[in-house]
């Protein structure tokens, strides 16, 4: 399965952990490293620039030869947390950055420096092209069939469209749960493949048994989007909860969003409420379960440990 990713990034397969909000964590991705893959965590995941220092020191640390990891940074104003985050990664070192949510201009010209790669979410040609030209080194295409905040078009055509008119490796994100699900993403031109859902339900994720279990039990016909978390649409599981408080924003929402002046407020506190939420839901007994999922969940059988998932995903 040697392609652009695999030599990029020097692993065995052309696969990159995703990172998620919440799951993702030091021994996630030091499983994914020593089976061959690539692993990310988000940088919001560490409430401090010292705990984040620290996950980059024991990634350090215990990275095995071939091994290859990297941080996910929010870009853009909502993360106030961006500039030290960067500053911090880029000081202790990593392999790469994946962007989301905001210009990589600033995260690819101090990444560059260091010699840490940075790789870019982007749902369109569009964002493709413009990353690209600031010097990108991979683009990561979320398709329409992505957990959490999802592109509008296909995997196909996405893939398709960038890698015709892109000249650095396209890594697709979204609607991967099985090999066969790998090997059609390559057959449309991807360099490699992001995968997260299916890591939810792993031993090493450090969310409730309650999140491991629903990702077991639904299905991709219970994955739907919602409005209700960070204002921007978003998937979940469809569970009594989502069900009982609807997944389209409020009309006082919808009436302050249409206020310039007020817009930005609102969406900061709408982000920081349904963070929150989904913070609890994934962390402690609740009823309020609003649990963040992508349809390759539909692949999920068991709570398995991430080199098992891996094992199935490359066999």
């Amino acid at each position: 399965m040697a392609t652009a990713l695999t030599d990029l990034l020097q692993i065995t397969h052309p696969i990159i952990q995703a990172p998620m909000f919440l799951v993702s964590n030091v021994a996630m991705v030091q499983a994914a490293m020593n089976s061959g893959i690539a692993g990310c965590i988000p940088a919001l995941n560490y409430r401090t620039l010292d705990e984040l220092r620290e996950a980059l020191r024991e990634l350090k640390a215990s990275k095995p030869s071939g091994g290859s990891f990297g941080f996910n940074l929010i870009v853009n104003k909502s993360n106030m947390k961006y500039k030290g985050q960067l500053e911090v990664i880029c000081d202790e070192g990593c392999d790469f950055i994946i962007t989301s949510l905001g210009s990589p201009e600033e995260t690819i010209n101090q990444a560059h420096k260091v010699g840490i790669k940075v790789f870019c979410d982007v749902t369109d040609l569009k964002f493709a092209k413009k990353v690209e030209g600031l010097g990108a080194d991979a683009i990561i295409a979320v398709n329409n069939e992505a957990g959490g905040h999802r592109g509008n078009m296909s995997p196909e055509a996405l893939i398709r469209e960038l890698s015709t008119n892109c000249n650095i490796p396209i890594i697709s994100a979204g609607g991967v749960g099985c090999k066969a699900d790998i090997d059609k993403m390559l057959s449309y031109g991807a360099a490699g493949v992001s995968v997260g859902s299916p890591f939810i339900a792993s031993e090493e994720a450090n969310v409730t048994e309650e999140y491991k279990q629903a990702c077991v039990d639904y299905g991709a016909v219970d994955i739907v989007m919602t409005e209700r978390i960070s204002g921007t649409p978003c998937t979940v599981i469809n569970t009594p909860y989502v069900q009982k408080i609807g997944t389209k924003s409020t009309w006082i929402e919808n009436l302050l969003n249409k206020n310039k002046k007020l817009k930005k407020w609102v969406k900061m506190i709408r982000f920081s409420i349904g963070m929150n939420a989904t913070k609890n839901a994934a962390t402690k007994a609740t009823y309020k379960t609003v649990w963040v999922a992508g349809p390759s969940i539909e692949h999920t059988k068991a709570i398995l440990p991430v080199k098992d998932i891996i094992k199935k995903l490359v066999d």
